[in-house]
């Protein structure tokens, strides 16, 4: 390859406005000099002329003794140093580049920990041997710095003398960033927390709880799709929810999982997709598809659905986090939208079944992340987004006959590897507040009910369904029961009974 400048002195990098003037340097310079069709990662790398490091939301600013040589090569450790790896970036690198390209690049310090990374790389993604014979000695050094990417378990290389702890399979590996947020969250011990809340708990009450919060959360799941279905459908579905852990995530338990959602009114095609897909709209005069997504080519699907698998299986031999591990396959699907409907709820399914599996819900209480979800939808659909909206630049397409989407170039890589620490934050946001609020504000209401059950009770002669329905009146309408419900339901009630009942609600439920 041709030599070529990779410092660029910048103010603003394709749109992004730096924080200073300084040099584009890592993976923002070679994307840029070598024109790669890639995302832009999530913060840039720039040496700052000042004798200051710092970091903001879209930069890493360094100083001027981190500049590197400028060479592709330096660049490349630079990214691997200080950036983490860029899986997506590094497939797209090794297809742009000759083969003998690579090999040289290697050979230039062909014992160095860098040399030996992007050997590796190059190998495990491009499935091809360089031309470079296998190491006999040397310390191991790991793919994945611990220090800024979470890593997978470990499988030694020998003729790399790596340790790789990517955490997937070529097939499919996203990657997480460690933030100061999700290592908040992790030290958090969050399952740990609401363990302890439960075991102060009685244990009929807890079952009672778990039970609403399943048909809570069944209802929301649907609601993030638009769809409000009878209580039966919903009821069936938050069954299933129950059931979250206990089978082991293939293709068969995916399309059972479909069948399920679908109910009665079978698709013609159930199982993975036959044809392309989108998620958007049509443009209403000339009914041309609007994308917001556009879904993995279906003759890709049966490569990354095993990978998902196959990564999930990976994910139960190493130690971890849940949250995380629940981010990477349930986003990973997702993304992929490996079915023609169904595709939200088995998504969020996924959920519940990797922190039920992994023991991180505890007492069969259930995590009701859809009902949190639901509570922050505008922010579920940006971090959706997040991932979405920088590759439909990249996927090439045209409109169908039947108006749907027709995929025109290689995608595969695009549902492989990405960087979904936005998403992970966002998962964790959403756990806590499941377990801060949604599960304590359930236990709590539960505990007033049977208060203001018993009270009524005491004092009235009034039938079970009657006494529910009494309560939950009160509860719609700010404790106070209008005279319409009274005229048509509790005409029996006196004024006097009516007031020390609303007076007992305002006691026992307070500001609620």
């Amino acid at each position: 390859m041709k030599s070529k400048r990779f410092l660029q002195e910048i103010t603003v990098f394709n749109g992004r406005q730096a924080p200073e003037k300084g040099y584009i340097v890592g993976y923002g310079s070679i994307i840029k000099v070598l024109n790669l069709p890639v995302p832009k990662p999530k913060k840039l790398a720039l040496i700052s002329k000042k004798k200051r490091q710092y970091e903001t939301e879209e930069w890493l600013v360094f100083t001027p003794r981190h500049q590197p040589k400028d060479t592709l090569y330096k660049h490349l450790v630079f990214a691997l140093k200080y950036e983490g790896i860029d899986l997506l970036f590094f497939k797209i690198l090794f297809q742009k580049l000759k083969k003998r390209d690579i090999e040289t690049l290697i050979t230039i310090t062909p014992q160095g920990q860098y040399s030996r990374k992007i050997w590796f790389l190059y190998e495990w993604l491009m499935d091809e041997k360089l031309n470079v014979p296998d190491l006999k000695a040397g310390t191991y050094v790991e793919i994945v710095n611990p220090k800024l990417q979470y890593p997978g378990p470990v499988r030694n290389s020998t003729r790399h003398r790596v340790k790789n702890n990517l955490p997937g399979t070529p097939e499919f590996c996203p990657m997480i960033r460690k933030t100061e947020k999700i290592e908040t969250f992790i030290e958090k011990d969050l399952s740990g927390t609401i363990e302890k809340g439960l075991n102060k708990r009685d244990k009929e009450l807890v079952r009672r709880a778990a039970a609403f919060l399943l048909l809570k959360d069944s209802k929301a799941s649907f609601a993030i799709e638009g769809e409000y279905p009878l209580n039966l459908r919903a009821r069936n579905w938050g069954k299933v929810i129950g059931q979250a852990g206990k089978n082991p995530l293939t293709l068969k338990e995916f399309e059972r999982l479909q069948d399920t959602i679908i109910g009665p009114r079978k698709l013609k095609n159930m199982g993975l997709r036959k044809d392309e897909g989108f998620i958007g709209e049509h443009d209403r005069e000339t009914f041309s598809p609007i994308p917001d997504h556009i879904s993995a080519k279906a003759k890709d699907l049966p490569s990354l659905m095993n990978g998902l698998i196959e990564t999930d299986k990976l994910f139960q031999e190493a130690n971890y986090d849940p949250v995380l591990v629940a981010a990477v396959i349930s986003f990973g699907f997702v993304f992929i939208h490996p079915l023609s409907d169904g595709n939200g709820r088995i998504h969020r399914y996924i959920i519940h079944h990797i922190l039920a599996k992994s023991g991180y819900a505890k007492r069969e209480m259930i995590f009701p992340v859809s009902a949190a979800i639901l509570n922050r939808i505008s922010d579920y659909q940006e971090i959706l987004e997040v991932y979405s909206s920088p590759r439909l630049d990249l996927i090439e397409w045209k409109e169908t006959p039947d108006h749907n989407v027709q995929i025109l170039n290689e995608t595969i890589d695009l549902y492989r590897y990405y960087d979904l620490t936005e998403q992970a934050e966002f998962l964790y946001e959403c756990v806590e507040d499941t377990i801060k609020r949604i599960i304590p504000e359930e236990l709590d209401y539960l505990e007033k009910y049977d208060r203001m059950n018993q009270f009524i009770n005491n004092h009235l002669t009034l039938p079970d369904n009657k006494v529910d329905l009494l309560i939950k009146f009160l509860n719609q309408n700010e404790g106070k029961l209008s005279m319409k419900k009274r005229q048509k339901e509790f005409d029996e009630l006196t004024d006097d009974e009516t007031n020390n009942i609303e007076k007992a609600y305002s006691e026992i439920f307070g500001n609620d």
